[in-house]
């Protein structure tokens, strides 16, 4: 019987932080989940060769313009968003317009949540996520580079 031998180099957490980047996204007419899909995979690291699911190898991304995404569609009049506060009839539904106009960021952050694991490592990889509303952020220093 043939034997193969595969060398899957496998990233370990003391490794990951030293090869992270900075990257910057403009989200102007930018359709809300085809953007979110892009920067869940960088956030996951899933751009990179070195890729380990059970690592956090992902990059830093800034997202600047969040109040000027878009739905495709009828998606602003018709998707909702439901919050329940754990009491009997404690649950809230809210339209995406609505939702944008009070507060814009919270559109992509739940749609970068649901496209990360649902465990700690997905939480440590949200964080790595810094959503503003406006074209200015205070990250310059790490020197962003636009994510293509």
């Amino acid at each position: 019987m043939l034997k193969l031998s595969y060398s899957t180099k496998s990233i370990r957490k003391e490794d990951a932080p030293g090869m992270r980047k900075w990257y910057i996204v403009d989200a102007e007419g930018e359709t809300v989940g085809r953007l979110c899909t892009k920067i869940a995979s960088v956030l996951r690291g899933k751009n990179k060769p070195t890729f380990t699911p059970h690592t956090d190898t992902g990059d830093y991304v800034i997202v600047i313009n969040a109040d000027k995404v878009r739905f495709t569609g009828k998606k602003m009049n018709q998707k909702v968003y439901l919050t329940y506060s754990l009491h009997p009839g404690g649950q809230k539904s809210t339209v995406a317009k609505d939702v944008l106009a009070k507060k814009p960021t919270y559109i992509l952050e739940e749609a970068i949540k649901g496209m990360l694991p649902k465990t700690k490592l997905g939480r440590a990889m949200y964080k790595k996520a810094f959503i503003y509303t406006g074209a200015e952020h205070p990250h310059g220093a790490q020197k962003p580079e636009p994510l293509s």
